[in-house]
């Protein structure tokens, strides 16, 4: 009902795709490269940061993956709005930053909150049935 229109089925199936790519593979880089987000996320202020820097990394990449894949889409896409709700304040504080670094964390900030609004989408469509998915889910 919701993807009757011509091409919906398939545009709904790359939008989610591209979207769920991205924060799976922005998940899988910051797991990679856990040496340098750690002290980067401690330096922001994160309590705790080498617990919490993998945990929100495997937040993005399963979520992503999940979006992507059409697997839990609720679970997934609530996990991905989960971090950037919590994250995006937190590491992109561009009220409190000057100069260049202001533009950068605005912009960051920013795209975070555009990301925000798709999650949102996502877990909004979580209980309709998705086109072109693996269709296991909680609904």
């Amino acid at each position: 009902m919701v993807f009757d229109t011509g091409g919906a089925g398939v545009a709904f199936l790359l939008g989610r795709v591209l979207f769920g790519a991205i924060l799976a593979f922005t998940g899988l880089n910051q797991l990679l490269n856990l040496d340098a987000m750690v002290p980067y996320a401690d330096a922001k202020g994160v309590p705790a940061a080498g617990l919490l820097v993998p945990i929100t990394a495997g937040m993005l990449l399963s979520g992503g993956l999940a979006v992507a894949l059409g697997v839990y889409p609720v679970l997934g896409a609530g996990a991905i709005a989960l971090f950037l709700l919590v994250t995006t304040p937190v590491m992109h504080d561009f009220w409190a930053a000057s100069g260049e670094e202001k533009q950068s964390e605005m912009n960051s900030f920013l795209k975070n909150t555009a990301m925000l609004g798709g999650a949102l989408v996502f877990l909004a469509l979580g209980g309709v049935e998705w086109p072109y998915a693996v269709g296991v889910g909680l609904f």
